[in-house]
Protein backbone atom coordinates (compact mmCIF):
# COMPACT_ATOMS: atom_id res chain seq x y z
CA UNK A 1 0.00 0.00 0.00
CA UNK A 2 1.50 3.10 -1.17
CA UNK A 3 1.76 6.42 1.78
CA UNK A 4 -1.43 7.94 1.94
CA UNK A 5 -3.59 5.41 0.60
CA UNK A 6 -6.75 5.64 1.85
CA UNK A 7 -8.11 2.15 3.46
CA UNK A 8 -11.34 0.85 3.78
CA UNK A 9 -14.76 2.08 1.24
CA UNK A 10 -16.86 5.13 1.16
CA UNK A 11 -19.68 5.43 3.22
CA UNK A 12 -21.98 5.09 -0.11
CA UNK A 13 -20.48 1.86 -1.04
CA UNK A 14 -21.19 -0.09 1.83
CA UNK A 15 -25.08 1.21 1.83
CA UNK A 16 -25.46 0.28 -1.82
CA UNK A 17 -24.51 -3.07 -1.33
CA UNK A 18 -27.05 -3.03 1.74
CA UNK A 19 -29.78 -1.87 -0.14
CA UNK A 20 -28.73 -4.13 -3.13
CA UNK A 21 -29.46 -7.19 -0.75
CA UNK A 22 -32.90 -5.80 0.70
CA UNK A 23 -34.32 -2.44 -1.01
CA UNK A 24 -35.49 -0.14 1.39
CA UNK A 25 -38.61 -0.34 -0.63
CA UNK A 26 -39.26 -3.75 1.22
CA UNK A 27 -39.75 -1.89 4.35
CA UNK A 28 -43.22 -1.94 6.05
CA UNK A 29 -44.63 1.94 5.63
CA UNK A 30 -44.52 1.79 9.62
CA UNK A 31 -41.15 1.14 9.14
CA UNK A 32 -37.88 3.84 9.88
CA UNK A 33 -35.07 2.10 7.94
CA UNK A 34 -31.84 2.92 6.28
CA UNK A 35 -28.85 5.25 7.18
CA UNK A 36 -30.07 6.81 10.13
CA UNK A 37 -26.96 8.89 11.58
CA UNK A 38 -24.08 10.60 9.16
CA UNK A 39 -21.71 12.30 10.54
CA UNK A 40 -20.67 15.77 9.51
CA UNK A 41 -16.96 14.68 8.55
CA UNK A 42 -16.95 11.51 6.36
CA UNK A 43 -14.66 8.56 7.18
CA UNK A 44 -14.12 5.62 5.11
CA UNK A 45 -15.27 2.72 6.22
CA UNK A 46 -12.87 0.14 7.47
CA UNK A 47 -14.82 -1.88 10.19
CA UNK A 48 -19.01 -2.86 10.51
CA UNK A 49 -20.38 -4.00 13.58
CA UNK A 50 -23.41 -5.70 13.26
CA UNK A 51 -25.67 -5.59 16.21
CA UNK A 52 -29.98 -6.58 16.44
CA UNK A 53 -30.15 -4.12 19.06
CA UNK A 54 -27.98 -0.79 19.75
CA UNK A 55 -27.82 0.30 23.07
CA UNK A 56 -24.92 2.06 24.90
CA UNK A 57 -23.11 -0.85 25.56
CA UNK A 58 -23.28 -1.80 21.66
CA UNK A 59 -21.85 1.62 20.81
CA UNK A 60 -19.14 1.31 22.94
CA UNK A 61 -18.27 -2.02 21.70
CA UNK A 62 -18.26 0.18 17.94
CA UNK A 63 -16.03 2.58 19.24
CA UNK A 64 -13.70 0.36 21.54
CA UNK A 65 -13.25 -1.66 18.20
CA UNK A 66 -13.02 0.95 16.01
CA UNK A 67 -15.84 0.31 13.87
CA UNK A 68 -17.04 3.47 11.81
CA UNK A 69 -20.27 2.44 10.85
CA UNK A 70 -23.20 0.40 12.99
CA UNK A 71 -25.74 -1.67 11.50
CA UNK A 72 -28.75 -2.05 14.12
CA UNK A 73 -31.37 -4.55 12.90
CA UNK A 74 -33.80 -2.79 15.26
CA UNK A 75 -33.97 1.10 14.15
CA UNK A 76 -33.00 2.93 17.48
CA UNK A 77 -34.44 6.07 16.27
CA UNK A 78 -38.36 5.27 15.53
CA UNK A 79 -40.38 7.80 17.29
CA UNK A 80 -39.59 11.69 16.32
CA UNK A 81 -36.39 13.08 18.27
CA UNK A 82 -37.09 16.77 19.35
CA UNK A 83 -33.56 16.77 21.28
CA UNK A 84 -30.09 15.23 21.26
CA UNK A 85 -29.36 15.66 24.60
CA UNK A 86 -28.18 13.43 27.53
CA UNK A 87 -30.94 12.88 29.32
CA UNK A 88 -32.19 9.81 27.24
CA UNK A 89 -30.49 6.59 26.15
CA UNK A 90 -31.44 6.95 22.58
CA UNK A 91 -30.11 10.45 22.33
CA UNK A 92 -27.12 9.99 24.30
CA UNK A 93 -26.25 6.86 21.65
CA UNK A 94 -26.91 9.75 18.70
CA UNK A 95 -24.59 11.92 20.56
CA UNK A 96 -22.09 9.42 20.63
CA UNK A 97 -21.77 8.48 17.18
CA UNK A 98 -21.56 11.90 16.13
CA UNK A 99 -18.60 12.95 18.34
CA UNK A 100 -16.66 9.68 17.33
CA UNK A 101 -18.16 9.84 13.87
CA UNK A 102 -19.52 6.05 13.43
CA UNK A 103 -22.46 5.76 11.11
CA UNK A 104 -25.62 4.36 11.62
CA UNK A 105 -27.87 1.88 9.16
CA UNK A 106 -31.18 0.19 10.22
CA UNK A 107 -32.43 -2.71 7.69
CA UNK A 108 -35.50 -4.39 10.11
CA UNK A 109 -38.61 -5.01 8.15
CA UNK A 110 -36.44 -5.21 4.76
CA UNK A 111 -34.08 -7.70 5.80
CA UNK A 112 -37.46 -9.84 6.86
CA UNK A 113 -38.99 -9.70 3.66
CA UNK A 114 -35.86 -10.08 1.43
CA UNK A 115 -35.16 -13.69 -0.10
CA UNK A 116 -32.46 -14.75 2.42
CA UNK A 117 -32.86 -12.52 5.18
CA UNK A 118 -33.97 -13.17 8.41
CA UNK A 119 -37.42 -15.01 8.12
CA UNK A 120 -35.21 -17.41 5.24
CA UNK A 121 -33.03 -17.71 8.32
CA UNK A 122 -35.37 -19.07 10.60
CA UNK A 123 -36.89 -20.99 7.84
CA UNK A 124 -33.34 -23.27 7.84
CA UNK A 125 -34.42 -24.97 11.12
CA UNK A 126 -36.58 -27.10 8.74
CA UNK A 127 -36.16 -29.37 5.59
CA UNK A 128 -38.32 -27.31 3.67
CA UNK A 129 -39.88 -28.03 0.47
CA UNK A 130 -42.21 -25.03 -0.24
CA UNK A 131 -41.76 -21.62 1.34
CA UNK A 132 -43.94 -18.58 0.25
CA UNK A 133 -44.31 -14.88 2.35
CA UNK A 134 -47.69 -15.00 4.54
CA UNK A 135 -48.08 -11.40 3.08
CA UNK A 136 -46.82 -10.76 -0.30
CA UNK A 137 -45.33 -7.48 -1.09
CA UNK A 138 -47.31 -5.39 -3.51
CA UNK A 139 -44.14 -4.93 -5.93
CA UNK A 140 -42.76 -8.25 -5.95
CA UNK A 141 -45.00 -11.20 -4.52
CA UNK A 142 -41.97 -13.64 -4.14
CA UNK A 143 -41.28 -11.73 -1.23
CA UNK A 144 -42.79 -10.19 2.17
CA UNK A 145 -43.76 -10.53 5.79
CA UNK A 146 -43.65 -14.06 7.06
CA UNK A 147 -43.16 -17.39 5.89
CA UNK A 148 -45.67 -20.18 5.24
CA UNK A 149 -43.02 -23.51 5.15
CA UNK A 150 -44.50 -27.04 3.27
CA UNK A 151 -42.03 -29.57 4.85
CA UNK A 152 -40.43 -32.35 2.74
CA UNK A 153 -41.63 -34.95 5.27
CA UNK A 154 -43.74 -34.70 8.27
CA UNK A 155 -41.61 -34.15 11.80
CA UNK A 156 -43.32 -34.67 15.14
CA UNK A 157 -43.70 -31.54 17.26
CA UNK A 158 -40.70 -32.60 19.73
CA UNK A 159 -38.32 -32.54 16.61
CA UNK A 160 -39.45 -28.98 15.73
CA UNK A 161 -38.77 -28.01 18.88
CA UNK A 162 -35.32 -29.33 19.33
CA UNK A 163 -34.64 -27.85 15.79
CA UNK A 164 -35.55 -24.57 16.80
CA UNK A 165 -33.28 -24.89 19.63
CA UNK A 166 -30.19 -25.85 17.97
CA UNK A 167 -30.79 -22.82 15.32
CA UNK A 168 -31.23 -20.57 17.48
CA UNK A 169 -28.30 -21.84 20.17
CA UNK A 170 -31.34 -21.71 22.91
CA UNK A 171 -31.47 -23.87 26.15
CA UNK A 172 -35.26 -23.04 26.51
CA UNK A 173 -38.54 -21.67 24.32
CA UNK A 174 -41.93 -21.26 25.58
CA UNK A 175 -44.06 -23.67 24.02
CA UNK A 176 -47.99 -23.96 23.82
CA UNK A 177 -49.44 -27.48 22.85
CA UNK A 178 -52.37 -27.38 19.81
CA UNK A 179 -55.63 -29.08 21.62
CA UNK A 180 -55.33 -32.76 20.92
CA UNK A 181 -51.71 -32.99 20.45
CA UNK A 182 -49.09 -34.39 21.96
CA UNK A 183 -45.37 -33.98 22.05
CA UNK A 184 -45.38 -37.14 19.29
CA UNK A 185 -47.77 -35.15 17.24
CA UNK A 186 -46.55 -34.69 13.54
CA UNK A 187 -46.81 -31.73 11.17
CA UNK A 188 -46.21 -31.00 7.57
CA UNK A 189 -46.79 -27.22 7.85
CA UNK A 190 -44.90 -24.04 9.42
CA UNK A 191 -46.49 -20.61 9.25
CA UNK A 192 -43.50 -18.22 11.19
CA UNK A 193 -42.20 -14.69 11.65
CA UNK A 194 -39.31 -13.23 12.93
CA UNK A 195 -39.85 -11.02 16.03
CA UNK A 196 -43.60 -10.12 16.95
CA UNK A 197 -46.07 -12.09 14.62
CA UNK A 198 -49.15 -12.21 15.63
CA UNK A 199 -50.15 -9.88 13.53
CA UNK A 200 -48.54 -11.87 10.71
CA UNK A 201 -49.40 -14.85 11.50
CA UNK A 202 -52.94 -14.79 11.87
CA UNK A 203 -55.36 -17.25 10.40
CA UNK A 204 -52.33 -19.16 8.80
CA UNK A 205 -53.48 -22.61 7.96
CA UNK A 206 -50.32 -24.64 9.64
CA UNK A 207 -50.08 -27.63 11.77
CA UNK A 208 -47.01 -25.03 13.89
CA UNK A 209 -46.87 -21.35 14.56
CA UNK A 210 -42.77 -20.31 14.94
CA UNK A 211 -42.17 -16.42 16.56
CA UNK A 212 -40.43 -14.43 18.81
CA UNK A 213 -43.30 -13.43 20.63
CA UNK A 214 -47.28 -13.54 21.17
CA UNK A 215 -50.12 -11.69 22.70
CA UNK A 216 -51.51 -13.99 25.13
CA UNK A 217 -55.31 -14.76 23.87
CA UNK A 218 -53.06 -14.83 20.40
CA UNK A 219 -51.43 -18.17 21.66
CA UNK A 220 -54.75 -19.23 23.39
CA UNK A 221 -56.31 -18.90 20.02
CA UNK A 222 -54.17 -20.55 18.22
CA UNK A 223 -53.76 -23.59 20.68
CA UNK A 224 -57.38 -23.90 20.52
CA UNK A 225 -57.35 -24.44 16.89
CA UNK A 226 -55.13 -27.01 17.39
CA UNK A 227 -52.51 -25.13 16.03
CA UNK A 228 -49.23 -25.54 18.41
CA UNK A 229 -46.77 -22.14 19.27
CA UNK A 230 -43.10 -21.85 19.62
CA UNK A 231 -42.12 -18.88 20.98
CA UNK A 232 -38.19 -18.05 21.32
CA UNK A 233 -38.37 -14.26 22.77
CA UNK A 234 -38.03 -11.41 20.23
CA UNK A 235 -34.87 -10.73 19.20
CA UNK A 236 -33.92 -14.21 19.88
CA UNK A 237 -35.64 -15.26 16.89
CA UNK A 238 -33.56 -12.90 14.85
CA UNK A 239 -29.92 -12.16 16.39
CA UNK A 240 -28.86 -15.73 14.76
CA UNK A 241 -28.99 -14.38 11.44
CA UNK A 242 -25.98 -11.61 11.83
CA UNK A 243 -23.45 -14.52 11.81
CA UNK A 244 -23.98 -15.48 8.46
CA UNK A 245 -24.91 -12.40 6.97
CA UNK A 246 -21.30 -10.95 8.47
CA UNK A 247 -19.66 -13.17 6.16
CA UNK A 248 -22.05 -12.57 3.47
CA UNK A 249 -21.77 -9.05 3.58
CA UNK A 250 -17.63 -8.97 3.93
CA UNK A 251 -17.93 -10.86 0.33
CA UNK A 252 -19.76 -7.95 -1.04
CA UNK A 253 -17.44 -5.42 -0.04
CA UNK A 254 -14.70 -8.08 -1.79
CA UNK A 255 -13.32 -8.13 2.15
CA UNK A 256 -11.84 -4.18 1.83
CA UNK A 257 -14.04 -4.35 5.29
CA UNK A 258 -14.11 -6.24 8.12
CA UNK A 259 -17.51 -6.92 9.73
CA UNK A 260 -17.98 -7.55 13.09
CA UNK A 261 -21.11 -9.52 15.02
CA UNK A 262 -21.95 -7.56 19.15
CA UNK A 263 -20.56 -9.79 21.59
CA UNK A 264 -22.60 -7.38 24.08
CA UNK A 265 -25.81 -7.68 22.32
CA UNK A 266 -28.69 -9.38 23.78
CA UNK A 267 -32.37 -10.37 24.26
CA UNK A 268 -33.14 -8.26 27.25
CA UNK A 269 -35.48 -10.72 28.81
CA UNK A 270 -33.70 -14.27 29.92
CA UNK A 271 -35.58 -17.33 31.19
CA UNK A 272 -34.34 -17.47 35.05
Amino acid sequence: MSTGEKVGVPLKRVTSALENFAPQQLSESWDNTGLLVEPYTARNITKVLLTNDLTEDVALEAHGSGCEMIISYHPPIFAPMKSVVQSAWKERIVSFLLEKQISLYSPHTSWDSVRGGVNDWLASAFSVEESKPLIPAALNPQVGAGRLLQLKSRISLSDAVSRVKELTGLLHVRFAIGKGKDMSSEIDSVALCAGSGSSVLKGANAGLYLTGEMLHHDVLDAAQKGISVILTNHSDSERGFLKGFSTNLQNLLDNEVQVLVSKVDRDPLVTV
